[in-house]
């Protein structure tokens, strides 16, 4: 009974973000394929953040938008260690729970972030 009230309070807290319009998301409202890729994409919404591997998992997140930074709290609803396992293998940002990457370009078509000499490439979907 726990386990579903946890569910149920997680989904209130991310239908009432979402309704905010776009609220925080700014320019980064919306959802964005990672380059190269047809199943990595990474939406945002309000304060929420998304990060879906198309058939195989969706992993959410609270973000933060601070200057040229990228901000991101992930977690994951049934504890499951794979959702760790695909933002940080397959994404490449790491620490799951503690994201915070440069915002090097961003724009109403390319978003391109970066971190210790690393870059990922987003368009916008």
């Amino acid at each position: 009974m726990v386990k579903y009230f946890r569910i149920l309070l997680f989904l209130a807290i991310v239908c009432l973000s979402a309704c905010q319009e776009g609220g925080e998301a700014g320019k980064l409202l919306g959802q964005w394929r990672l380059e190269d890729s047809d199943d990595k994409y990474v939406s945002f919404s309000g304060s929420v953040s998304l990060f879906r591997l198309t058939g195989k998992a969706e992993i959410y997140g609270n973000f933060k938008h601070v200057g040229d930074s990228l901000f991101v709290q992930c977690f994951s609803i049934e504890g499951y260690r794979n959702d760790t396992v695909i933002v940080e293998d397959m994404f490449g940002f790491k620490p799951f729970n503690d994201i915070r990457v440069k915002i090097e370009t961003l724009d109403h078509e390319t978003l391109v972030l970066s971190k210790d000499n690393k870059f990922w490439t987003f368009d916008k979907y």
